[in-house]
């Protein structure tokens, strides 16, 4: 009965491990099964991205194959247009030079036939000579002086008759266009007149700010005129001081640190350093907004910065008691109104009016006349040549290459001799009147002259029976000339030569 339980507990055990083996075995295959299907969609997933890759690939080969060969068709397009143009210009060039050829030629065969024309003048000049020296029994200087003088005086009438005709206005007419042309610019401007003094004067609210400015043992004086480069000087004169500098940059510089100093009440040498720089500051400030001022009221549109310091610094420079700023703006005006009526570019007119006087403005390094000086700075700037030379040439000490240079001449001196605008002593005004006369009364044939609208005009009157009304015509431009080349005046002066015969009777 036990053996029997033992058999049956054992069987049932063995049937138990047998099932147990049997799940294990059938949950490994399970598990294999997964994995086989899972490394199976994995690959499949592997070989699906690498056919997506290289089809990817193979797109962007493509895509670059169709760019490079569109790169590559373009070029070809270009260097075809290129090619074409280049045997178009060649084509050019080859008509060009045999246009050059016949040219050539046409200007050998010409020098050929000048050459032979100037032999033939010359056998037919000697022939000539030779003939005239037979007749005549003169020499070859004295034929040629009584021929010059019989021609002159035969021809006398066709000359004048061919001046007036080439000229298409007798001189008469072309004095009174130019005078109403000046007329017509002068009038549509405003002239005032400027009246600045040359000295700085500071007004001090107390006498005691004297002993204040100086400092002890004068270091606050001492400071002060070693940081702005002027002169203080301090006198007897009750409650003021006396700026004295070369530069009147510097003057007004002082001017401001010192009004500045006074208000503040703290006059040291710290104070007088920190007022100084504030004093350049704002001085640079109102320099460059006078230049853009004055460019901005021109409408000339783009200046450099520099030509725009350059011109607000004007404002504080004075050539004969005339503000060289205003006058440089009234002379751009009348650049600009001249240049209007007779039909140039009153834009560029203008320009070279502002700029003529800009070296005025620069510093000493500059050892050149105030003109040249000038022109080298617009031209470093890229200033239009023919400003550049206007500028240059306003004292004529360049020659002038356009009418812009004779514009600004003609309206500085205009700028510079209207009432009021510039002061001149009696002194030097009597010594103008004085050689002016004497100029017109060493001519021959003169028997009085007479400077008369303070020194502007010159009357010059002749002996009638020994000078002609040619003559007469030539004195005036010889006395011109003269007085051109040996004086220096501002403005014009104008030439007037009387001839003038009376014949009285008295009837008795």
């Amino acid at each position: 009965m036990l053996f029997d339980f033992t058999s049956g507990l054992l069987l049932g055990s063995a049937i138990i491990g047998l099932i147990i083996y049997g799940w294990m075995r059938r949950r490994e295959h399970s598990k294999i099964q997964a994995a086989r299907e899972k490394m199976d969609a994995e690959l499949r997933e592997t070989q699906l991205a690498q056919r997506e890759a290289h089809s990817k690939a193979l797109n962007e080969v493509e895509q670059k194959r169709i760019e490079q060969q569109r790169l590559l068709e373009d070029r070809e397009h270009k260097i075809k247009l290129a090619l074409d143009e280049v045997t178009q210009k060649q084509a050019q060039l080859a008509f060009a030079k045999n246009r050059l050829d016949e040219q050539e030629s046409l200007v050998k065969q010409e020098e050929a036939e000048l050459k032979q024309s100037k032999h033939d003048a010359v056998k037919q000049r000697r022939l000539y000579q030779m003939k005239l020296h037979a007749v005549s029994q003169m020499d070859k200087s004295t034929a040629q002086r009584e021929l010059m003088r019989l021609v002159e005086v035969e021809c006398a009438d066709s000359i004048q008759d061919m001046r007036v005709e080439k000229l298409g206005k007798t001189e008469k007419e072309i004095n009174d266009l130019a005078q109403r042309t000046l007329l017509a610019a002068m009038q549509r401007i405003t002239s005032r007149p400027m009246n600045n003094a040359t000295a700085t004067v500071i007004t001090l609210p107390s006498e005691d700010l004297k002993g204040r400015i100086i400092g002890r043992e004068g270091r606050n004086i001492r400071t002060f005129e070693q940081v702005t480069g002027t002169t203080l000087m301090i006198d007897e004169t009750p409650d003021s001081v006396l700026v004295s500098c070369f530069d009147p940059v510097r003057r007004e510089i002082a001017r401001i640190a010192l009004e500045a100093l006074l208000k503040d009440g703290r006059i040291h040498p710290a104070s007088i350093e920190e007022a100084v720089t504030k004093a350049e500051s704002e001085m640079t400030e109102n320099v460059i907004e006078l230049g853009e001022q004055a460019v901005r009221n021109l409408r000339l549109g783009s200046v450099h910065p520099e030509i725009v310091n350059l011109v607000g610094k004007l404002h504080y420079r004075l050539s004969n008691n005339q503000n060289t700023l205003d006058h440089s703006i009234e002379v751009a005006n009348i650049c600009a109104l001249i240049a209007a009526e007779i039909g140039l570019d009153s834009t560029l007119a203008k320009r070279a009016g502002l700029f003529h006087d800009i070296g005025k403005s620069i510093d000493e390094l500059y050892d050149k006349s105030h003109a040249v000086a000038g022109a080298e700075v617009l031209k470093r700037h890229s200033e239009d040549p023919k400003v550049v030379n206007a500028v240059a040439a306003h004292h004529e000490e360049v020659e002038a290459i356009s009418a812009y240079a004779g514009l600004v001449m003609v309206a500085d001196a205009l700028s510079a001799v209207r009432p009021g605008a510039r002061t001149s002593s009696i002194e030097g005004f009597i010594e103008r009147v004085r050689s002016i006369e004497e100029i017109a009364k060493e001519e021959p044939g003169v028997i009085d002259a007479y400077a008369i609208q303070a020194g502007r005009e010159i009357r010059v009157i002749v002996e009638p029976e020994k000078v002609g009304e040619e003559a007469s015509r030539q004195l005036a431009r010889r006395l011109r000339k003269r007085i051109e080349e040996e004086l220096h005046y501002p403005g014009s002066i104008r030439i007037t030569v009387i001839r003038e015969q009376r014949f009285t009777e008295t009837a008795i």
